[in-house]
């Protein structure tokens, strides 16, 4: 090879190494996207976490869902309720019994439904909102029975009762108990790295 040859692809080699991140570089950052988090600093932190997003794979899997945990947290925070979901979903599928997670995600599906249930109170009939509101309470209501069973509270008790009844779903009222019971037996109330 020609001398030329060989000096473009050192360069080229120069720079991929230095465009590639490392697995320390990328804990590095998450390491200060914890610090700017824990400080309130939500901008740079945000920043930091979108930065790390690409290269997560890069941490250890317990940092990877700590790490998602956090920045759908930042996101959720700052009413990104897009954003936040994708993450928590990541965070549910790894650690399920998390109740933490499911709180959230109960409540972030349900966002939607308070619009399309004043819209079946002027609509009654449609079955076009019928089939959302349906759609949305059915996917909340899982993660708000997990989050029940692990941490109860009056008002998601209420509410997790007020859906089963606008869904007209006596049976799932009926063993609401039951499955609650079973939900409770195994919980995690702190995710660990």
């Amino acid at each position: 090879m020609s001398k030329r040859t060989n000096i473009l692809l050192f360069i080229l080699c120069l720079t991929g190494i230095a465009k590639a991140q490392t697995a320390d570089a990328v804990y590095d950052q998450y390491l200060d996207f914890n610090l700017k988090r824990l400080e309130g600093n939500t901008a740079a932190a945000l920043a930091l976490g979108e930065n790390i997003l690409p290269n997560v794979g890069k941490l250890a899997g317990k940092s990877q869902i700590s790490f998602y945990n956090s920045l759908a947290k930042l996101y959720d925070d700052d009413n990104q309720s897009v954003e936040a979901i994708p993450l928590y979903e990541k965070v549910a599928a790894a650690q399920p019994d998390y109740y933490v997670v499911h709180r959230a995600l109960g409540y972030l599906y349900l966002k939607p439904t308070d619009e399309l249930y004043a819209k079946l109170q002027l609509s009654p009939g449609d079955k076009e909102i019928e089939m959302q509101y349906k759609t949305a309470v059915t996917k909340a209501l899982p993660h708000l029975e997990k989050a029940q069973a692990c941490d109860p509270s009056d008002e998601t008790l209420a509410l997790i009762k007020t859906l089963y009844t606008n869904l007209k779903d006596k049976k799932a009222l009926d063993t609401l108990t039951g499955r609650l019971a079973l939900l409770a037996e195994k919980c995690i109330d702190i995710l660990t790295e």
